[in-house]
């Protein structure tokens, strides 16, 4: 499924390797690219969080924050071109591109021609967010089918709802597990994926504080890419509000404990927490694999948008910017 196009000639990092050139036959059949590894600051090196799977024939989606339309098509690929969206939780900065990957995708210029309803896998409440973006874009909708004749079916949803742990996809080979994890009290539903396919594996926490249940659905993977977040503890002295937020996330030394625990062959860092105040600056991304080095010796990478992971029998990493 992968164009000669998208099939980079770069130098790379392959995990336990020296540095080497990646050519048409070192192209693995499941690759995952990092679209945006942000939070809610609006910063255009860093789009919302969101993560494309390509496994075989199928690409997925995981999450859908701002800026994921872009994002997909600077890797030349159609919006159209999705098979399914994965939602985790109803965070907006984890769902504020659907609307725009739903319909700009559906528009008749060569980054959109979807004729058939976007189909979207979230946990219990994904089918109120779908109504109420045909709602909300219901005059937009009509507009553009009387006026430029575009397939209704395009600007429609096929939604599948889940309410517990367990396998919701099953395609092609391609297989998707969902597994609870602890955003915290308040913040529920929220979940992360296991995605298997031809005898590899990728684990994608989600939004989650420590939690014993990633190591549980993690185990045997090859890739786990995690949020974090971080700030210098003198911040939450000064500014104890913020406390809440990093209540909420998972620290790069207990996000170390899981990649111990689990021992994939890399552990990525995606959905990067770094949390400031004009006079505590954020911290540097070396200090994260720092503090991460208390927990984990393992291999290691802090991503970045289109930062794309190989998994076969070894783990490439290249930029696809």
């Amino acid at each position: 499924m992968f164009s000669k196009s998208r099939r980079l000639t770069a130098i790379v990092l392959v995990l336990g390797l020296a540095p080497l050139l990646l050519s048409e036959a070192d192209a693995q059949d499941l690759r995952v690219t990092l679209l945006g590894t942000g939070t809610p600051t609006p910063r255009p090196d860093r789009f919302g969080p969101a993560t494309l799977v390509e496994a075989g024939s199928k690409i997925l989606l995981f999450d859908a924050g701002r800026g994921v339309s872009l994002r997909i098509w600077q890797l030349d690929i159609p919006l159209r071109d999705i098979d399914a969206v994965f939602v985790t939780h109803f965070h907006h900065d984890h769902i504020s591109g659907l609307a725009d990957l739903w319909l700009t995708g559906w528009l008749p210029p060569p980054f959109g021609q979807r004729k058939q309803a976007l189909q979207v896998f979230g946990p219990t409440g994904i089918k109120e967010v779908t109504q109420g973006l045909l709602a909300a874009y219901a005059q937009d909708i009509d507009l553009r089918v009387a006026d430029e004749g575009l397939p209704r079916a395009g600007a429609t949803f096929d939604v599948i709802e889940f309410s517990s742990s367990g396998s919701i996809y099953d395609q092609d080979g391609v297989k998707v597990t969902a597994f609870v994890v602890n955003h915290g009290e308040l913040i529920k539903p929220a979940y992360g994926y296991r995605i298997d396919f031809a005898g590899r594996s990728v684990l994608i926490s989600g939004d989650t504080k420590f939690d014993e249940r990633v190591i549980e659905a993690g185990k045997g993977v090859d890739v786990v890419i995690h949020e974090v977040v971080a700030a210098e503890e003198r911040l939450f002295e000064k500014y104890p509000a913020l406390v809440a937020i990093k209540d909420h996330h998972t620290t790069p030394e207990e996000a170390g404990i899981v990649f111990h625990e689990i021992q994939p062959k890399l552990a990525v860092y995606t959905h990067l927490v770094r949390l400031s105040a004009p006079d505590i600056p954020e911290l540097d991304l070396s200090d994260l694999v720092k503090q991460t080095r208390r927990t984990y010796q393992g291999p290691l990478v802090v991503g970045h948008d289109l930062m794309t992971i190989e998994v076969g029998e070894n783990v490439v990493v290249y930029d696809r910017r």
